[in-house]
């Protein structure tokens, strides 16, 4: 693939993966495209093998868009430079340095200064309404020292804009700098679990730990719940974290659960998450999505009548993602057809999409997903760990948790499961999600088809 197609590649794989997720595991990658075939080189196996098994089929997908047609992708390993012999004298210290960087990290981990940040989303383009008032109020003043607490705990479920306020964050306090040297992370909890244990790999464990503990500056830090049950992992973010606190530095952390349901974490992190200050975000009301409708509009440069945007959001509800999603599929299919937008056109593209106009009780959640995977009631509950009735529990539990105001508790009684059980399903069907693996595609899917 020559370095202008493969440029654009990577475009298009940012604007589709999470920003550390594409930093992380993209970005180290290089390409070469002959004859419909795509091959990428990795920096190591541990990489290669991470991308064979859960981003291999979003490459491919990408580059088949780019080229028109059918395209073979496979990953390898990154042949090594040749080296020059070295001086006798210098053998046994060059040996342990090549030793060591047969394990390096696939990028540079440290705290990237805020000239190399890229910031997806501002407070400027964030819509304010009841459901949301407060943790944008909180975001902003932490930015400007009005919030009386230098840690902010954001709470909200997928698609509600917590990534939106953790990027609008990092931009604002980069922008108000007066240093040039302002070290911000800004990174998911997965991320930054990875980085740790690809820098033990590496034995570069104690440097990682001094950069986030003695270097950065601010730290934002996406779906903590990912350290769920992660003992290890658990200790190093409640030591660093600790030193933040000592340091007088900024941090945001966002969840999709409370710290007080977290139950497989040691509550000194409890507590440590807690101590700021917390905001919760709810799904946003009938006005908030018909602005965010014709704020999205805007920004796509076209004009949406008022009826068409009336009707997106009466029937997307609870999912931002989900509204703007179906609002850019509604402008890229009238302008395929060389139509104008409206009801009409809106209500066929809407029945690709998950309609909530009337949320669905647990009743009809389970009833849905029995249908959805072929199994009845009585396997849903029963201690089966078949992969199918896994996953339709698990799917049962994520949607218990969008569309219904229960506990977790009150999910898995439901389902004859435990709290622990219910938070454990929730964070893989997000991680899959989130991830846009294949088996993440097929969730999305599959819940999209929850109908009103």
């Amino acid at each position: 693939m020559n370095a202008d197609l493969w440029q654009k590649l990577l475009l298009m794989l940012e604007n589709r993966l999470e920003q550390g997720l594409f930093t992380l595991w993209i970005r180290p990658l290089t390409a070469t495209f002959t004859g419909g075939s795509l091959e990428l080189q990795a920096p190591n196996e541990f990489v290669a093998t991470w991308i064979r098994e859960r981003l291999l089929d979003v490459v491919r997908d990408a580059a088949q868009e780019l080229v028109g047609g059918h395209v073979d992708a496979r990953v390898v390993v990154r042949k090594a430079e040749p080296a020059l012999a070295p001086a006798p004298a210098e053998t046994s210290e060059r040996g342990n340095r090549q030793q060591r960087s047969a394990l390096a990290l696939p990028l540079d981990y440290r705290p990237r200064p805020i000239a190399d940040s890229r910031w997806r989303f501002s407070f400027e383009d964030f819509v304010v309404g009841p459901c949301n008032e407060l943790a944008c109020a909180a975001s902003k003043g932490l930015c400007n020292d009005a919030l009386a607490a230098d840690h902010l705990f954001l709470s909200a479920g997928p698609g509600l804009g917590k990534t939106h306020l953790l990027h609008a964050i990092g931009r604002q306090l980069a922008s108000r700098s007066n240093r040039s040297r302002l070290s911000i992370a800004c990174l998911s909890a997965e991320e930054f679990a990875t980085r740790l244990v690809l820098a033990i790999k590496a034995r570069e464990a104690a440097r990682f730990k001094s950069e986030f503990r003695d270097s950065v500056d601010v730290l934002l830090l996406e779906d903590i719940h990912f350290f769920q049950g992660k003992g290890k992992l658990q200790d190093e973010l409640l030591m660093t974290l600790k030193a933040l606190q000592a340091r007088g530095c900024k941090v945001v952390l966002t969840s999709s659960f409370l710290p007080r349901e977290l139950d497989q974490v040691d509550p000194q992190l409890v507590s440590c998450f807690a101590s700021g200050f917390m905001a919760l975000m709810d799904a946003p009301d009938f006005a908030t999505r018909e602005e965010i409708v014709r704020r999205k509009a805007r920004s796509l440069q076209v004009q949406v009548p008022d009826d068409v945007a009336g009707l997106l959001a009466e029937r997307l509800t609870t999912d931002i993602r989900q509204l703007e999603s179906c609002l850019n599929n509604l402008v890229l299919k009238a302008r395929l057809l060389g139509q104008r937008i409206t009801t009409e056109l809106a209500w066929q593209v809407l029945e690709n999409y998950q309609s909530q106009v009337c949320a669905p009780d647990m009743e009809r959640i389970v009833s849905f997903v029995c249908k959805s995977y072929g199994i009845d009631e009585p396997e849903l509950r029963s201690r089966s760990r078949s992969q199918q009735t896994v996953l339709a529990r698990n799917t049962a539990f994520y949607l218990g948790r969008k569309h219904t105001g229960l506990s977790l508790a009150a999910i898995g009684e439901r389902l004859g499961r435990k709290h622990s059980t219910v938070l454990k399903g929730i964070i893989n069907v997000e991680r899959e999600i989130n991830h846009q693996t294949p088996l993440g595609r097929q969730l999305s899917s599959t819940i999209g088809r929850l109908s009103a």
